[in-house]
């Protein structure tokens, strides 16, 4: 599985926070890392089908979840299903919008 997101985004802090708390193995990229990295999400966020309602609301749809088929969600407990994880539980949330 890979996940697009960025360090400035609390919903990718608590994946990241998840990830590393449980141990499994996924592609994080940081899409604010680089060009590249931002370049590449772009042309996923501009041209797929699935981001149309996020495009609509000025969103930018980050944590991106693709599974190895290519298939995208932005739900974590799908993305968690894909890999075999059972869903988030609410104390592994490490930040909270106030």
């Amino acid at each position: 599985m890979k996940v697009y997101g960025a360090q400035i985004c609390i919903d990718c802090r608590n994946y990241k926070a998840i990830q590393k708390a449980r141990g499994f193995e996924a592609e994080y990229i940081e899409i604010t890392k680089d060009t590249a990295k931002l370049k590449e999400f772009l042309q996923l966020r501009d041209t797929n089908p699935v981001f149309e309602d996020i495009r609509a609301r000025g969103g930018i749809g980050i944590p991106l979840f693709v599974d190895e088929d290519g298939e995208m969600t932005f739900d974590i407990n799908e993305a968690f299903s894909w890999i075999g994880q059972p869903p988030v539980r609410e104390e592994e949330i490490v930040e909270h919008r106030s």
